[in-house]
């Protein structure tokens, strides 16, 4: 991956390259921005810009391999059926390898999939906090810069940001951090703080357009209406293409939650499709769960904007028969998105902590049912 294949945010890599052009790389920098805008892909060609000079064509086919012995990775794991215990991202290297380089703009989920380990919540936990320690106490291989991407940075548990934080506020020489983050407030303000910030926002329509047209054959038509539809994220607009998108269960399970919770209102049966809705979700893994939560913000949001006529800034288009959004949408209003937004987010947080995803999912959905009804 070098700079050339990014897809749009020409200005933040010029700035990149600009910095390392006039030797002023930060030794720390905090890559922060939504999914699918690039911040991996970003930063694997800013490691190659820094690592290899244009002709070098050994250092390119390295890096190309994500081989390169000067450049180190770190990523949330778990144990899976080959490595039962103490996972760490050495232990994982060809299957990231084989991630990058067929979903760079891939996103967590995506990676635990290809793992085996999407009904568990990985972590970069202080084995690895350890193994970057020994890593980086070594010099540099070819006498040039180490680089260490940290890749959802958020997942880095308290003792393994402990150990790690003198080492970024005063690494080695020539040493580079880079932390990639979805979000921000999820990384430990000491760890913050010892960073650059750099903000990364999602992908212009057009350049996803562009980059559809050129790479997929489609028609300009086809691949505006995809690029509409994945609202600046490039990992989405390729699961729209393959139909590969989990956002097609999502749906499902959504819209069958929202008919049941207004079926409730006096319908003491229709209490029991909630509790076996609830049944259902509890049974995928918590990390299937807080996606699922997060689809369900998603979608609840787009309601409220086209119930207020912000219709540039809808594009969710259910699949599911007989459902309209526009039917929808008023129910969604400044009387009850707040408290919606709210019962949701917390139920993100007891699933994170291991709570019982049947008790949190049942009563978020009675909540939802009187909120729902909510003039």
């Amino acid at each position: 991956m070098d700079f050339s294949k990014i897809i749009g945010q020409t200005h933040l890599i010029n700035h990149l390259k600009t910095s390392a052009d006039n030797g002023r790389i930060p030794h720390a920098q905090l890559f922060v921005g939504p999914e699918g805008c690039g911040t991996l892909a970003i930063a694997v060609a800013y490691a190659r810009y820094i690592l290899c000079e244009a002709e070098n064509a050994a250092c390119n086919v390295k890096l190309d391999n994500l081989s390169h012995p000067d450049l180190h990775f770190a990523f949330p794991v778990a144990t899976n059926d080959k490595v039962k215990k103490h996972p760490v991202s050495n232990l994982f290297l060809d299957d990231w390898r084989s991630f990058v380089k067929q979903q760079p703009y891939g996103n967590l989920f995506d990676w635990y999939k290809l793992l085996g380990v999407e009904k568990k919540q990985g972590q970069i936990g202080v084995d690895e906090a350890l193994d970057v320690v020994k890593k980086l106490s070594l010099k540099s291989y070819e006498g040039g810069y180490k680089i260490m991407i940290f890749w959802m940075a958020e997942k880095m548990n308290n003792a393994a940001a402990n150990k790690l934080l003198k080492l970024i506020e005063e690494p080695p020489e020539k040493t580079v951090f880079i932390l990639i983050t979805e979000n921000e407030d999820q990384i430990i303000n000491t760890i913050r703080s010892r960073c650059q910030v750099l903000h990364f926002p999602g992908l212009a329509e057009q350049d996803i357009v562009t980059n559809l047209i050129e790479n997929f054959d489609l028609t300009p038509e086809e691949a505006t209406k995809i690029a509409h539809q994945s609202d600046g994220n490039y990992n989405k607009a390729l699961d729209i293409f393959h139909k590969d998108s989990e956002d097609i269960q999502f749906e499902e399970w959504f819209i069958t939650w929202v008919r049941a919770a207004f079926r409730a209102k006096g319908n003491k049966t229709a209490i029991n499709d909630l509790i076996a809705w609830s049944e259902t979700i509890a049974k995928a893994g918590r990390e299937t769960q807080k996606q699922f939560l997060h689809y369900c913000l998603n979608f609840f949001r787009q309601a409220l904007l086209l119930n207020y006529t912000a219709t540039d800034l809808v594009y969710l288009e259910p699949q599911t028969q007989n459902f309209a959004l526009e039917k929808f949408a008023p129910f969604v209003h400044g009387n009850n998105i707040v408290a919606i937004n709210e019962e949701l987010n917390d139920a993100i947080y007891h699933i994170e902590r291991n709570g019982n995803a049947k008790i949190i999912l049942t009563d978020l959905s009675i909540k939802l049912t009187r909120l729902l009804h909510k003039k």
